[in-house]
Protein backbone atom coordinates (compact mmCIF):
# COMPACT_ATOMS: atom_id res chain seq x y z
CA UNK A 1 0.00 0.00 0.00
CA UNK A 2 1.60 3.18 -0.93
CA UNK A 3 2.17 5.76 1.72
CA UNK A 4 0.83 9.10 1.77
CA UNK A 5 3.08 12.20 2.21
CA UNK A 6 2.28 14.67 4.46
CA UNK A 7 2.60 18.12 4.14
CA UNK A 8 2.32 21.48 5.85
CA UNK A 9 1.69 21.41 9.71
CA UNK A 10 0.81 17.72 9.36
CA UNK A 11 4.04 16.83 8.67
CA UNK A 12 5.80 19.56 11.41
CA UNK A 13 6.61 22.38 8.79
CA UNK A 14 4.85 25.60 8.32
CA UNK A 15 1.41 26.79 8.05
CA UNK A 16 -0.69 29.09 5.63
CA UNK A 17 -2.27 31.87 7.40
CA UNK A 18 -5.33 33.75 5.08
CA UNK A 19 -2.49 36.28 3.61
CA UNK A 20 -0.41 33.55 2.45
CA UNK A 21 2.47 34.41 5.10
CA UNK A 22 3.65 31.29 6.71
CA UNK A 23 3.21 30.82 9.74
CA UNK A 24 6.14 28.74 11.58
CA UNK A 25 4.43 26.16 14.64
CA UNK A 26 7.33 25.95 17.00
CA UNK A 27 7.90 29.31 18.03
CA UNK A 28 10.33 29.58 21.43
CA UNK A 29 8.53 28.51 24.54
CA UNK A 30 8.76 29.66 28.12
CA UNK A 31 10.38 27.45 30.09
CA UNK A 32 11.14 27.55 34.08
CA UNK A 33 13.25 25.90 35.97
CA UNK A 34 15.21 25.45 39.45
CA UNK A 35 14.24 28.82 41.54
CA UNK A 36 12.13 30.58 38.94
CA UNK A 37 10.06 27.19 38.65
CA UNK A 38 9.88 27.77 42.02
CA UNK A 39 9.00 31.22 42.25
CA UNK A 40 6.68 30.57 39.10
CA UNK A 41 4.63 27.75 40.90
CA UNK A 42 4.32 29.61 44.12
CA UNK A 43 2.89 32.73 42.39
CA UNK A 44 0.62 30.76 40.77
CA UNK A 45 -0.42 28.63 44.16
CA UNK A 46 -1.29 31.80 45.63
CA UNK A 47 -3.49 33.30 42.70
CA UNK A 48 -5.36 29.67 42.99
CA UNK A 49 -5.76 30.47 46.53
CA UNK A 50 -7.10 33.64 46.63
CA UNK A 51 -9.08 33.12 43.35
CA UNK A 52 -10.77 30.04 45.26
CA UNK A 53 -11.32 32.16 48.62
CA UNK A 54 -13.73 34.29 46.20
CA UNK A 55 -16.35 31.16 45.58
CA UNK A 56 -16.34 29.50 49.02
CA UNK A 57 -19.64 27.76 47.97
CA UNK A 58 -18.56 25.85 44.86
CA UNK A 59 -16.20 22.38 45.79
CA UNK A 60 -12.85 22.64 45.20
CA UNK A 61 -13.10 19.94 42.77
CA UNK A 62 -15.60 21.75 40.80
CA UNK A 63 -14.22 25.13 40.18
CA UNK A 64 -10.67 23.53 39.75
CA UNK A 65 -12.36 22.12 36.34
CA UNK A 66 -14.12 25.30 36.10
CA UNK A 67 -10.98 27.12 35.49
CA UNK A 68 -8.27 24.67 34.24
CA UNK A 69 -8.10 21.53 31.56
CA UNK A 70 -6.62 19.34 34.08
CA UNK A 71 -4.35 16.40 32.26
CA UNK A 72 -2.98 15.73 28.75
CA UNK A 73 -6.36 14.26 27.24
CA UNK A 74 -8.61 17.08 28.27
CA UNK A 75 -6.05 19.80 26.90
CA UNK A 76 -5.65 18.54 24.14
CA UNK A 77 -9.91 17.93 23.53
CA UNK A 78 -9.83 21.76 24.63
CA UNK A 79 -7.29 22.65 22.32
CA UNK A 80 -8.86 21.03 19.12
CA UNK A 81 -12.24 22.29 19.67
CA UNK A 82 -10.95 25.94 19.77
CA UNK A 83 -10.80 27.34 16.21
CA UNK A 84 -7.57 27.46 14.36
CA UNK A 85 -6.14 30.81 14.25
CA UNK A 86 -5.40 32.43 10.88
CA UNK A 87 -1.91 33.54 11.72
CA UNK A 88 -2.99 36.81 14.17
CA UNK A 89 -2.00 37.30 17.91
CA UNK A 90 -5.08 36.56 20.10
CA UNK A 91 -5.27 38.58 23.43
CA UNK A 92 -6.39 36.76 26.44
CA UNK A 93 -9.45 38.32 26.39
CA UNK A 94 -10.51 37.37 22.85
CA UNK A 95 -10.11 33.56 23.67
CA UNK A 96 -13.08 33.97 26.09
CA UNK A 97 -16.20 34.37 23.12
CA UNK A 98 -19.68 33.08 22.21
CA UNK A 99 -20.86 31.21 19.47
CA UNK A 100 -22.60 32.15 16.68
CA UNK A 101 -26.11 30.91 18.08
CA UNK A 102 -25.10 33.00 21.02
CA UNK A 103 -25.29 29.78 23.40
CA UNK A 104 -22.81 29.30 25.85
CA UNK A 105 -19.27 30.71 25.57
CA UNK A 106 -16.34 28.22 24.18
CA UNK A 107 -14.13 26.52 26.13
CA UNK A 108 -10.10 28.69 25.43
CA UNK A 109 -6.86 28.42 27.10
CA UNK A 110 -4.96 31.43 27.67
CA UNK A 111 -1.75 28.89 27.98
CA UNK A 112 -1.24 25.31 28.93
CA UNK A 113 1.72 24.32 31.73
CA UNK A 114 3.25 21.39 30.49
CA UNK A 115 5.90 19.39 32.17
CA UNK A 116 8.72 16.68 30.98
CA UNK A 117 7.01 13.00 30.94
CA UNK A 118 8.30 9.57 30.01
CA UNK A 119 7.52 8.45 27.61
CA UNK A 120 7.99 11.65 25.43
CA UNK A 121 4.84 10.85 23.03
CA UNK A 122 2.20 11.52 25.53
CA UNK A 123 2.41 15.38 24.83
CA UNK A 124 4.46 15.08 21.14
CA UNK A 125 1.65 16.41 19.89
CA UNK A 126 1.13 19.30 22.26
CA UNK A 127 3.53 22.29 20.89
CA UNK A 128 2.34 21.77 17.64
CA UNK A 129 -1.36 22.38 18.25
CA UNK A 130 -0.83 24.85 21.05
CA UNK A 131 1.36 26.85 18.70
CA UNK A 132 -1.87 26.45 15.83
CA UNK A 133 -4.18 27.83 17.87
CA UNK A 134 -1.77 30.96 19.95
CA UNK A 135 -2.04 29.63 22.74
CA UNK A 136 1.45 29.50 24.66
CA UNK A 137 3.08 26.64 26.19
CA UNK A 138 5.06 27.03 29.23
CA UNK A 139 7.49 23.89 30.03
CA UNK A 140 8.00 22.89 33.24
CA UNK A 141 11.60 21.14 33.91
CA UNK A 142 12.37 19.80 37.37
CA UNK A 143 14.07 16.41 36.33
CA UNK A 144 11.74 13.96 36.92
CA UNK A 145 9.65 15.93 39.42
CA UNK A 146 7.47 18.41 36.82
CA UNK A 147 4.82 16.06 37.13
CA UNK A 148 4.38 16.04 40.97
CA UNK A 149 4.79 19.93 41.03
CA UNK A 150 2.21 20.78 38.88
CA UNK A 151 0.25 18.25 40.47
CA UNK A 152 0.49 20.06 43.44
CA UNK A 153 -1.10 23.27 41.92
CA UNK A 154 -4.26 22.03 41.81
CA UNK A 155 -4.11 19.24 44.72
CA UNK A 156 -3.29 15.94 42.72
CA UNK A 157 -0.91 13.84 42.75
CA UNK A 158 0.57 14.07 39.13
CA UNK A 159 -0.71 16.36 36.48
CA UNK A 160 1.57 16.15 33.16
CA UNK A 161 -0.32 19.20 31.42
CA UNK A 162 -2.29 21.64 32.88
CA UNK A 163 -4.34 23.83 30.55
CA UNK A 164 -5.09 27.64 32.30
CA UNK A 165 -8.95 28.43 30.77
CA UNK A 166 -9.30 31.98 29.38
CA UNK A 167 -11.84 32.96 32.63
CA UNK A 168 -10.28 36.48 33.43
CA UNK A 169 -9.42 35.29 36.77
CA UNK A 170 -6.17 35.98 38.52
CA UNK A 171 -4.18 33.36 37.97
CA UNK A 172 -5.61 34.89 34.35
CA UNK A 173 -3.83 38.27 35.43
CA UNK A 174 -0.85 36.87 36.26
CA UNK A 175 -0.23 34.19 33.38
CA UNK A 176 -0.63 37.23 31.51
CA UNK A 177 1.82 38.75 33.34
CA UNK A 178 4.61 36.45 33.10
CA UNK A 179 4.01 36.04 29.02
CA UNK A 180 4.05 40.03 28.78
CA UNK A 181 7.74 39.47 30.64
CA UNK A 182 8.91 36.83 28.80
CA UNK A 183 8.06 38.28 25.75
CA UNK A 184 9.70 41.83 26.87
CA UNK A 185 13.08 39.81 27.65
CA UNK A 186 12.95 38.10 24.20
CA UNK A 187 12.35 41.31 22.11
CA UNK A 188 15.39 43.25 24.71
Amino acid sequence: MPSKKRTGAAAGGLSKSTNNTPLLLHQPQPCFEGENLSDFLKSIQREIESAKALEPALPYKFWIKQQFAVGVNEVTRVLERMPPNRGTKISSEEHIRTDADGKAPSVCLQAILASDCNPRWLTKHLPALAASRNVPLISVKDRKEGSLRLGELIKLKTAIAIGIKAKGSAVNQLIKEVLDDRVDRIEA
